[in-house]
C-alpha cells in the first residue's frame, strides 16, 4: 500500500491555478467582517475617518493582499520553516523585555523597521505552526507516550512565560488555551489534560501571588462590578449600559450615546463590539456573530478535508485561536468574565492584532488550496 506520498510532487499547481482554486467563500467573509470594522470605527471616529477609520482601512486593504500572498505558497513551505518562525517570535519577546515599549501598563511592543508590532500576537501563529510540525511527526502510539509530550510543553511554556512577564494575562491565556486544542486534535491522551487540569488549578492559585494589583482588580471588579464603578469598575459598567441601551436593533448608526459621547472607554479596540451592539442592537450582533461563525466553520472544514496531518493541526489550531479571540473578547465586554485586554480582529483598531489575524487567514487558504497534498512524517514527499 502507497503511503505518504505527494500526489501533486510531478505536476505541482501553477501560480493561475492556485489562485483560481481559493477559497472565495473564506475571503469574503473576512473582507465583510474587515467591512464591518472600517464602519465601526467611522462611527467610534465621531463619523470621521480619522483617527482611526481611514487608518483602519488602509491597514486592512494592504494586510489582505499579503493574506492573499500567503494563500498561494505551498503548505510544505509552512512545514518547513515552522521551527525558524517560532525561534524568530521567541527571540522578539526576548528583546521585548529588554527594549520594549510600555503601554497600558505592560510592556508588549517593539520597533522593527518603524513599525511598532507585539510579538505575543504573531507568535500566536508560530506557536501552532511549531506544534502541528512536531505532532505531525509522531504516530498515535508516540502521542500517547509521556516523555513524547516533554518538547511540545516547553514549545508552549517558553512563550507563556515570556508573555506572562511584560504581563499580558489575556494573551498568555489564549496561547494555553489554543495550544491545548492542538493537542487534543493531534491526539493526547484525556487523562493527560485530567492530570495539566489539576496542575493549572494548583498553579493558579500560587500565581495569584504573583499577580499585579490591577489584574486582581480586574478579578475583584469582575466578581462584584459595584465595589468600585467609577474606577476599575468603569469600564465594564459602561460596556454593559451600551449593551443594554442597543435593544433589539440599536440606536442606528452614528447614535450611540456611550460610544459618540466618549462614555465608553477604548470603543475603538477590546470594546469595539459593544459600539456595535449600541448602534445596530441584537440583530446587529447576531449578524456580526453569523459572519465569525461561518468563518470559523469554513476553518474547521479545511481541517478536516486536508489530506496530510500537517495541514489539519495548523487549520484546526488557527481556527480555535480565532474562536478564542471572538469568544473572550465578547464575554469580556458582557462581564461574563474579567477584562483580559483581547482585541476583536479584523474589526479592532490595531495593526499586529489584524496582521495576525489575516495571517492565520492566508495559511488556512494555503492549506486549502493544497489540501490534497500528502506529506511525510518528515517532511518529504
Amino acid at each position: 500500500m502507497k503511503t505518504d506520498t505527494l500526489d501533486a510532487s510531478e505536476n505541482p499547481l501553477g501560480l493561475g491555478e492556485r489562485f483560481r482554486m481559493l477559497n472565495w467563500g473564506f475571503v469574503a467573509v473576512v473582507a465583510a467582517i474587515g467591512g464591518t470594522g472600517v464602519a465601526l470605527l467611522y462611527s467610534a471616529g465621531g463619523m470621521a475617518w480619522e483617527p482611526w477609520a481611514g487608518r483602519h482601512l488602509s491597514r486592512f486593504g494592504t494586510i489582505f493582499v499579503l493574506m492573499i500572498a500567503v494563500a498561494l505558497i505551498d503548505v510544505r513551505v509552512w512545514l518547513r520553516i515552522a521551527y525558524w518562525a517560532y525561534a524568530a517570535m521567541l527571540v522578539l519577546l526576548v528583546v521585548v523585555e529588554v527594549m520594549g515599549h510600555v503601554g497600558m501598563g505592560a510592556q508588549r511592543w517593539i520597533s522593527v523597521g518603524g513599525l511598532v508590532v507585539q510579538p505575543s500576537e504573531l507568535m500566536k501563529i508560530a506557536l501552532v505552526l511549531a506544534l502541528a510540525r512536531y505532532f505531525h511527526a509522531l504516530t498515535y502510539e508516540q502521542t500517547g507516550k509521556v516523555l513524547s509530550l516533554v518538547p511540545p510543553i516547553l514549545l508552549v511554556a517558553a512563550p507563556v512565560g515570556l508573555v506572562l512577564m511584560q504581563p499580558n494575562l489575556g494573551t498568555a491565556l489564549l496561547l494555553i488555551l489554543g495550544s491545548g486544542a492542538l493537542f487534543w486534535v493531534a491526539g493526547v491522551r484525556m487523562w493527560t489534560f485530567a492530570v495539566a487540569g489539576v496542575a493549572g488549578a494548583g498553579a493558579a492559585v500560587v500565581g495569584w501571588q504573583f499577580l499585579h494589583d490591577y489584574q486582581k482588580r480586574r478579578v475583584y471588579t469582575f466578581l462584584d462590578p459595584e465595589t468600585d464603578p467609577l474606577g476599575a469598575g468603569y469600564n465594564i459598567a459602561q460596556s454593559k449600559i451600551a449593551l443594554g441601551a442597543g435593544g433589539l436593533l440599536g440606536k442606528g448608526f452614528g447614535n450611540g450615546s456611550q460610544s459618540q459621547l466618549s462614555f465608553l472607554p477604548e470603543k475603538h479596540t477590546d470594546f469595539i463590539f459593544v459600539v456595535l451592539a449600541e448602534e445596530f442592537g441584537f440583530a446587529g450582533s447576531m449578524l456580526l456573530f453569523t459572519l465569525y461563525l461561518v468563518l470559523i466553520g469554513y476553518g474547521y472544514l479545511i481541517g478536516l478535508t486536508a489530506r496530510n496531518h500537517f495541514g489539519r493541526l495548523v487549520a484546526l489550531g488557527l481556527t480555535t485561536t480565532f474562536f478564542l479571540y471572538f469568544l473572550v473578547n465578547v464575554a469580556m465586554v458582557s462581564g461574563l468574565m474579567p477584562v483580559v485586554g483581547i482585541p476583536l480582529p479584523p474589526v479592532s483598531y490595531g495593526g499586529t492584532a489584524m496582521l495576525t489575524f489575516l495571517a492565520g487567514c492566508g495559511v488556512l487558504l494555503s492549506i486549502s488550496i493544497h489540501r490534497n497534498v500528502r506529506i511525510g512524517r518528515h517532511g518529504t514527499a
